[in-house]
């Protein structure tokens, strides 16, 4: 699971987005103005922002900026009803990542913004592959050796995000942040009931581990 960040004041539009969007796996925080956005997008970790340009308090393009200025490199996707190539020019010499016009195609909206926080990730072909590990991003289906892992959905959401982090060591409190809504009530013990199901089903039946825990620091998912 990915955390986003919508910044949308039409706030009925806001909630289907964020409807839709957690039944695509996503962990979702909304927010309905440009001041309360760039708070939450300064403090607190997201893998990607959908961005209004439209906003009340400070509009979409001075957010936007903001952002980069303060050095936060999260991926922005600028949503507006606005359809003239300078508005889409300026969003982008500004710092955003992709550009979508109203009205929109949802599964197009999915789409870009997997693609999106793959690219900020480094890894922008859909099929993430470590070693004989395979996972593909859109069907959101994980075989090792050739053989399905039948992973949960949870399951899935922590191999992906441990791949998309391929050789960089995930802290317990990282996993918590992008796979869990800040309101999510969850034991103590969770990620170690998780990561030890992955070990499980990754690694258990091959020679070479590719979960490791680095003690006092996370998890790497690495062929080394």
């Amino acid at each position: 699971m990915m955390r986003l960040l919508v910044i949308e004041d039409e706030k009925a539009l806001a909630i289907v987005l964020k409807k839709g969007l957690e039944e695509e796996g996503f962990t979702v925080e909304l927010s309905f103005d440009g001041e309360d956005g760039l708070f939450l997008a300064s403090n607190y970790a997201f893998d990607a922002i959908l961005l209004d340009i439209m906003l009340p308090q400070i509009d979409g393009l001075s957010l936007l900026k903001e952002l980069r200025k303060e050095g936060v490199e999260t991926p922005v996707l600028m949503l507006t009803a606005k359809r003239e190539m300078t508005d889409k020019v300026t969003g982008l010499e500004s710092g955003a990542d992709d550009y979508i016009a109203k009205p929109f195609d949802f599964p197009e909206v999915v789409a870009r913004i997997r693609s999106a926080i793959r690219r900020n990730k480094g890894k922008p072909d859909p099929v993430l592959q470590i070693a004989d590990l395979i996972i593909n991003t859109n069907t959101r289906l994980a075989t090792r050796g050739g053989k399905d892992l039948g992973l949960s959905s949870k399951e899935y959401e922590y191999l992906e995000y441990l791949a998309l982090n391929h050789e960089r060591v995930v802290s317990r409190n990282e996993l918590l942040g992008h796979l869990y809504s800040a309101s999510y009530d969850f034991d103590s013990n969770i990620i170690d009931v998780y990561i030890s199901n992955l070990r499980r089903k990754v690694d258990r039946d091959f020679d070479c581990r590719l979960i490791h825990t680095i003690r006092g620091a996370g998890y790497r998912l690495s062929e080394r």
